[in-house]
Formats: C-alpha cells, sequence, structure tokens
C-alpha cells in the first residue's frame, strides 16, 4: 500500500491501479523528500510529475509545501487514480488549511513534454521548479533524453529535476542543459539528481 509520508496529508493512504506500476518505494521517496527538504526546494514549488503512476512523487511534494502539481500518465486507468489520489490529499491538505493547485493529464509524457516546450518558453508562470522522472523500466534512455530535451525550456532557471532508472540500465547521455548533482542508487534503482548547467 502507497501512503503520502510526510506533511500535510502525511500518513494518508494512496489508492492504486489494479494494474501493477511499480511505485517507488516509501524508502526511496523518504530519501528523496529529505534531501529536497535540505534544500528547501519544496516550498511553493511548482512540481511536474511524469509517469506519475499514483502520483505518489508529486502528491508528496504537494504535502510538504508545493503549491502546485501536474500528475502525468498516459494510461487512462493510472490517470483515474491519479485523479482520485489527487482528491485525496487535497481534502487532507484544505482541512489543514493549507492551499494548493494540482491537475491530472492523461497523456503520453513525450507529447506532453513537447506540447511544454511549445507553450512555456518565456513565460516564467509556467515554468516547473521541481520535476519528476519514473517511467517504466523498459522506456528508453533515448525517450528520457527526448523528454528532458523538450523540458528545458519549461524549467525555471533554478530547477531540481529527479530520474528514476534501473541500476542495470546505463547512465543517461543528459542534456547540455543539465547538470548531473549527484547519483544515488538504491537496490535495482538509480535515482539521478539534475541541475541547471552552469
Amino acid at each position: 500500500m502507497t501512503r503520502i509520508i510526510g506533511g500535510l496529508a502525511g500518513s494518508l493512504k494512496l489508492a492504486s491501479p489494479a494494474k501493477s506500476t511499480r511505485p517507488t518505494s516509501d524508502r526511496i521517496r523518504e530519501s528523496i523528500f529529505n534531501r529536497l527538504e535540505n534544500w528547501e526546494v519544496l516550498e511553493n514549488a511548482r512540481v511536474l510529475d511524469l509517469f506519475a503512476g499514483t502520483g505518489a512523487l508529486g502528491l508528496e511534494a504537494l504535502s510538504r509545501g508545493a503549491s502546485s502539481v501536474i500528475l502525468v500518465d498516459s494510461s487512462k486507468a493510472a490517470a483515474g487514480v491519479c485523479r482520485t489520489n489527487l482528491e485525496l490529499v487535497g481534502k487532507s491538505i484544505l482541512k489543514q488549511g493549507g492551499q494548493f493547485d494540482g491537475n491530472v493529464v492523461a497523456q503520453d509524457a513525450k507529447a506532453f513534454a513537447h506540447h511544454q516546450s511549445e507553450r512555456s518558453a518565456g513565460f516564467e508562470d509556467s515554468e516547473f521548479d521541481l520535476v519528476f522522472i519514473d517511467p517504466p523500466y523498459e522506456v528508453t534512455n533515448h525517450e528520457v533524453e527526448t523528454i528532458l530535451g523538450y523540458l528545458s525550456s519549461a524549467l525555471h532557471e533554478e530547477f531540481t529535476v529527479i530520474v528514476e532508472r534501473s541500476s542495470r540500465t546505463d547512465e543517461p547521455s543528459w542534456p547540455t542543459d543539465y547538470q548531473l548533482e549527484s547519483r544515488k542508487d538504491y537496490g535495482d534503482t538509480s535515482v539521478f539528481w539534475l541541475v541547471a548547467a552552469e
């Protein structure tokens, strides 16, 4: 059972799709979010969660102070679960006096990123501060690199992008707009932290 770990909706159990989506484990999520809080990037962050599955990553950020989240998944079933979970987390946040803006998009991640590259360039209010990219392991590095290339014009100048891949997969070739800040392996999962290239 996937749950929200911390913040205003902490301990809230999330709905899961009938088909397994390989959600990020609580241990990995807790490690990621402890670091994000140390970096002080969550407060009022505009968050994008690609390949959202249950929406756990984006909704964890919302629970911990992000101002908005967009959950994107190509599966209509997963998008439906994301809507359910956004409503659950949203009610918990509102009940405790918090505010948020959330949306779910049932669309292919690459198509969504390409659309953002066309509409976001030059519009600061549509830029993302924090992006989670946690694709199924069968998604190729080339597709991940393409998504990152499209997203670069839709990111705030001080962005953080977190990419999860199988530790048995070669490391992607990061586009020139990105700099690898660090990598951490958790068993069969590798988590890459990307920031703006200097």
